[in-house]
């Protein structure tokens, strides 16, 4: 089914999904299956009311226009900084103010107890803050000493 649709940007800059039935659709949102095993496998295109409009197995598959636009619109809707250095917290208690080095930057944040942070395949964990941001951490075993013995007393 990744071939039967065609993308394209209304005038108010948002997604809009042309069917085979000569049907359209704005506000269409792309959506990943699984944003961090298998990000560009298994997408799905949703329409603002939340019904499934297209399935595209694989980003590779698409025109070059389609992915274009797919991936632009992920980028602007997808944040999860990925940290490379916990500088410190300001507690041990919950919750517990955290500081971080990130790709984007340094960053501060509130984790309000132990089950924000969830284990992922591969020593991986990703950690969401009190606002819902989460922050990805692909292998803990690259961190720090220090990082990782921070990380000991949460998990």
């Amino acid at each position: 089914m990744s071939d039967n649709f065609k993308l394209s940007r209304n005038a108010a800059g948002r997604l809009v999904c042309s069917l085979p039935d000569g049907s359209k659709h704005a506000g269409v949102v792309p959506v990943r299956a699984f944003p961090l095993a298998a990000p560009n496998e298994g997408l799905s295109l949703v329409s603002p009311d939340g019904h499934e409009l297209a399935w595209i197995n694989s980003l590779d598959n698409l025109d070059a226009e389609n992915r274009a636009l797919i991936e632009a619109e992920l980028a602007s809707r997808e944040f999860m900084p990925v940290i490379s250095r916990i500088q410190g917290v300001a507690s041990y208690a919950m919750p517990s103010t955290w500081t971080v080095e990130t790709d984007r930057g340094t960053a501060s944040f509130v984790l309000k107890g132990e089950e924000d942070i969830r284990r992922l395949p591969n020593n991986g964990l990703l950690i969401a803050d009190n606002h819902g941001i989460l922050f990805h951490i692909p292998d803990r075993r690259t961190l720090d000493r220090n990082s990782r013995k921070i990380l000991t007393r949460f998990l």
